[in-house]
């Protein structure tokens, strides 16, 4: 076991006791809504004071500056859209279009593609790893530095270019589709203020604070798996959940669903990596 499970393992230990004392209290007496909500919301701030994200946005920067791949180079030429190198509010401003790949592009398939024009890697073989393995998770770990440098910034998603407007629409229609098993879309889930399954929120990413909660806070380390996960793990579990077909790495489906909550998100304050259950 290295050195990040045993810290991560001990703090998150004691924080789930407490967690499960300020949620309970009496296990005689029934609590009311109101008082559960507070239960939850304390229960998290005390996770959320030593999340184990940071330590893997550390790794991420140390990884960004480190001579990697076949090339034998690192990622500080890698332009996320704000220039060569500029990392700091560049998450708050992605997904958007790239004249250099001709098509819009979220953080980690902007990533992937310096990965690969710039270190040397082969970019298919990395969209057909599995999540959180490999150089996957080294993506996950860049993801959660470049997101961590702009913490406390507003989302300004652009709009401006017309294929950026046409993956808002596409990624709007994606939210509303119901398909499969259980006929499900996104909306079924998230159109509605004030809903939760158990302990988790269920916000309402049609508006502003819904989706700047949520899009806003990812990448994020999930408690449940022990690991940190990007955006894109995320919409691929949000795929499952609803009984469709897993998308790939990076599909353009994907990103477009990355599109409309980004630019839902517009002028919320950005707090990843986040902590999730």
């Amino acid at each position: 076991m290295n050195f990040l499970s045993i810290r991560s393992g001990i703090k998150l230990l004691l924080l789930c006791i407490l967690g499960i004392h300020a949620l309970t209290g009496s296990a005689q007496t029934p609590q009311p809504k109101d008082s559960t909500d507070a239960a939850l919301a304390q229960y998290r701030q005390m996770l959320q004071e030593a999340n184990p994200a940071d330590l893997y946005a550390a790794k991420g920067q140390a990884l960004w500056a480190q001579a990697r791949g076949p090339k034998a180079q690192s990622l500080r030429t890698c332009d996320l859209g704000l220039g060569p190198g500029v990392v700091k509010g560049a998450w708050v401003r992605l997904p958007r279009y790239f004249s250099d790949t001709r098509r819009v592009q979220d953080l980690e398939s902007r990533l992937l593609t310096c990965m690969h024009d710039i270190q040397g890697f082969d970019e298919q073989e990395l969209i057909d790893l599995d999540f959180s393995k490999g150089e996957r998770l080294t993506i996950a770990q860049l993801a959660a530095y470049v997101s961590s440098e702009s913490q406390g910034m507003p989302f300004n998603v652009p709009q401006t270019n017309p294929f950026e407007r046409e993956m808002y629409a596409i990624g709007q229609a994606l939210f509303y589709m119901r398909a499969g098993t259980h006929d499900f879309s996104c909306a079924s889930c998230h159109t509605q203020d004030g809903r939760r399954i158990r302990l988790q929120d269920l916000p309402n990413l049609s508006t502003p604070a819904g989706a700047g909660f949520a899009f806003g806070t990812w990448p994020a380390y999930r408690i449940s798996t022990g690991s940190i996960w990007s955006m894109q793990q995320r919409l691929a579990d949000c795929y499952r959940q609803q009984r469709f077909p897993k998308p790939k790495f990076v599909s353009p489906a994907t990103i477009a669903l990355s599109v409309y909550l980004g630019v839902n998100a517009s002028g919320q304050v950005a707090d990843a990596p986040g902590l999730k259950r």
